[in-house]
């Protein structure tokens, strides 16, 4: 077959409409052999001619859309200095753009037998069991896409799993259903447009592996944290099954969800690869040039592991960090889509063992043109020391707020903490952001998450619940701070049913309006239950799809109604910091906070743990950031009355200096109230226990 030199760049197989370059790089390599695969599997071996700088090359003409393809590489075989070139397994390109198959996990995929039986190579051929790379049409109509580019002030996040939100949907086709077809699909936009979220967050999307363990015990990789393609959409959540079909439906779907005006952001695993530890098997970077692609420890059989789940990407490396900026301008480039979350964002900011904020990681995006205009989300912790980083990202991130979603929880089931530290949670964590030059949108404010508890599970369960998992309940946090209400699991009790159920727009009501960016888990407004597995990891079944045949519409309704509510005031999606003063001349401060006698707080208040109960004004005519046409923005102004505590309590207005009568519009006791009773400043409520009132300032 003829061969040409080629070009170094782009990694990957680029097909030109004539013929497909090949690239890949391996600093180790002696020898790199292209294999394609036909419609049989028959392989053909081709030695890549040039070596450039490390990137081996080759371009062959009429290799066309949808051929399979894969690697070997030939190189030293010294696993004491972690080299394992071993020509006996297929690779997956690292920059393939479409992986079609599963893996078979038979012992041909490893690469040796391990410290046990030995170091020796593992001379068994992979090529059978290992899913092959595909070469894609780079081709698509991106006509009248225009990206929404929703302000952060004004975004409101539902992270979703493409395959769960549309799995079991009656109002989308069955063959539609747990695509990316399923979640663009007219009956899904509905949906989203009528709840009101601009963005979504999907879950993995990048091609993943299910692992070995987990198939043995019936179970599969749901949440999808467990990359091996980080130029591929997962193969799995196409409606069609030929090869390369997934890269024209990822599009079209990133397209459709655009012109409703909803943004499509990334869940992104840049951490690690399914690749595993020293045990785990040989599927693409391992065979590469292993110490490269991965941080090793001293003993470099071994890897350093900052992730849990056996290895960690050598952030150091050049190579790797062209690899994860080749892939995030990819997918805004090619794939359009309007950011990312980082998975355990700390690993990439990992400089030796210490997490450094302006590590190469931080200040390559940082200057890049392309990746650093997008949304950019980090998940600031991960497993290893120092690892818990909130409040510590550059400017420019924002991040997913753990403070903020242990605060409320804990304040809602009645823990004792200082009311300083509330305060600074519904306010948008100005402690964590503000001194390094962040707005208030840097906190992505989070009550739930795909991890843990969902939201009517948070209310109903003490403890977890996640035996289905084949782990004897160890996996998942322990430390849930949730609370049952009274009875463990599902109940028929009144009360407990009705205390859940203000409880549940408790934690909503708090979520959309704080100052911060809103994320809301795909289902929480349903009332979806996992039975109080809090780790549903491998639960790809009805465990975690959205059931659409049983949800609460009160708590849908709701949830609606807040986010719209929202969406109406701005005086709860600042984008600056309250002053905690008078903004413009004389007038009333911005925010104030008051005690139950409708007196001003006094700053002993805040150092309190017991206190659970307070007034907050907040001044709809002392908003400091100007509209896009640089006008001054006016809303009505409100008070919030919450009442954390176990009991029932009276609470007074204050001065009619603050306004002279009130109307009460929400109380999470029994919904949205604009036609209830009207107040007087001065005037007493009796305050529900563990319920918000909010009221609007009428004169």
């Amino acid at each position: 077959m003829e061969i040409r030199p080629g070009r170094t760049y782009p990694y990957g197989a680029t097909y030109d409409g004539a013929g497909t370059n090949f690239a890949i790089f391996s600093e180790l390599a002696e020898k790199v052999e292209l294999c394609l695969f036909d419609d049989h599997g028959r392989e053909t071996r081709i030695e890549l001619p040039e070596v450039t700088g490390h990137c081996w090359h080759g371009y062959l003409p009429n290799i066309v859309v949808g051929q399979s393809y894969g690697y070997r590489v030939h190189g030293p075989w010294n696993p004491a200095e972690g080299h394992l070139c071993n020509p006996n397994k297929l690779l997956i390109d690292p920059y393939a753009r479409s992986i079609q198959g599963d893996i078979v996990w038979n012992d041909a995929i490893f690469p040796h037998s391990g410290p046990d039986g030995g170091w020796e190579m593992n001379t068994k051929d992979s090529a059978s069991f290992v899913p092959k790379s595909v070469v894609t049409n780079p081709f698509f109509d991106w006509t009248d896409d225009v990206k929404p580019r929703t302000p952060w002030n004004e975004t409101v996040i539902y992270e979703v799993h493409a395959k769960g939100f549309s799995v079991i949907n009656p109002d989308i086709p069955a063959e539609q259903r747990g695509t990316y077809s399923g979640l663009s699909h007219p009956a899904a936009l509905d949906y989203l447009k009528k709840l009101g979220v601009t963005a979504v967050e999907l879950m993995p999307v990048h091609h993943f592996v299910h692992d070995g363990h987990l198939q043995e015990k019936g179970l599969r990789n749901y949440w999808g944290y467990n990359t091996i393609g980080y130029f591929a959409p997962h193969a799995d959540y196409a409606a069609r099954q030929f090869a390369g079909s997934q890269v024209a439906e990822f599009k079209q779907m990133v397209k459709t969800l655009h012109n409703a005006g909803i943004e499509v952001i990334l869940d992104v695993v840049y951490n690690h690869t399914a690749e595993g530890n020293h045990l785990g098997p040989m599927l693409s970077l391992k065979g590469i040039d292993n110490t490269a692609y991965y941080r090793v420890t001293e003993d470099a059989h071994y890897y350093m592991d900052y992730t849990g789940t056996g290895n960690s990407l050598n952030m150091q490396h050049p190579n790797v960090l062209q690899l994860i900026m080749d892939s995030l301008r990819y997918w805004i480039q090619e794939m359009h889509v309007d950011g990312f979350r980082f998975d355990l964002a700390s690993t990439l900011a990992r400089e030796l063992h210490d997490v450094d904020r302006l590590s190469a990681f931080f200040d390559i995006i940082q200057q890049d043109p392309i990746i650093s205009r997008v949304k950019l989300i980090a998940e600031p912790w991960d497993v290893g020391d120092g690892g818990y980083q909130v409040g510590n990202f550059p400017v420019g991130w924002s991040e997913w707020n753990g403070k903020y979603r242990d605060c409320i929880r804990d304040f809602w089931r009645g823990t004792d903490q200082k009311l300083g530290e509330f305060a600074y949670r519904v306010t948008g964590s100005s402690d964590l952001y503000e001194n390094t030059g962040r707005r208030p949108y840097a906190s992505i404010n989070f009550v739930t998450a795909h991890d843990g508890f969902t939201l009517e599970d948070l209310v109903s369960y003490n403890e977890k619940h996640n035996e289905a998992n084949g782990e004897d309940n160890q996996d998942g946090e322990s430390h849930n701070s949730s609370w049952n209400c009274g009875v463990e699991g599902p109940t028929a009790d009144p009360e407990v049913l009705s205390l859940r159920y203000r409880q549940k727009r408790n934690f909503l009501t708090t979520l959309f309006l704080s100052q911060g960016v809103p994320m809301l888990v795909s289902g929480d407004e349903l009332g979806r239950t996992q039975g109080g597995n809090n780790n549903g990891y491998c639960q790809d079944n009805e465990t975690s799809w959205v059931n659409w045949e049983d949800i609460d519409q009160e708590l849908l309704e709701f949830t609606r109604g807040l986010i719209e509510f929202r969406r109406k005031h701005p005086v709860f999606r600042r984008r600056h910091w309250f002053q905690g003063r008078a903004v413009y001349g004389k007038g009333l401060d911005d925010l104030n906070w008051f005690t139950p006698d409708g007196l001003e707080m006094e700053d002993h208040y805040w150092n309190e743990g017991f206190s659970k109960s307070v007034g907050i004004f907040l001044n709809g005519k002392a908003i400091i950031s100007p509209d896009e046409r640089g006008l001054r923005i006016t809303d009505d102004s409100f008070y919030l009355i919450i009442n954390a505590h176990y009991e029932d309590l009276s609470f007074a207005l204050p001065d009619k200096v603050w306004g002279r009568r009130w109307k009460e519009i929400l109380s999470t006791e029994y919904g949205f109230c604009e036609d209830r009773k009207v107040y007087a400043a001065g005037d007493e409520l009796l305050v529900t226990s563990r319920s918000i009132k909010v009221l609007k300032r009428t004169e």
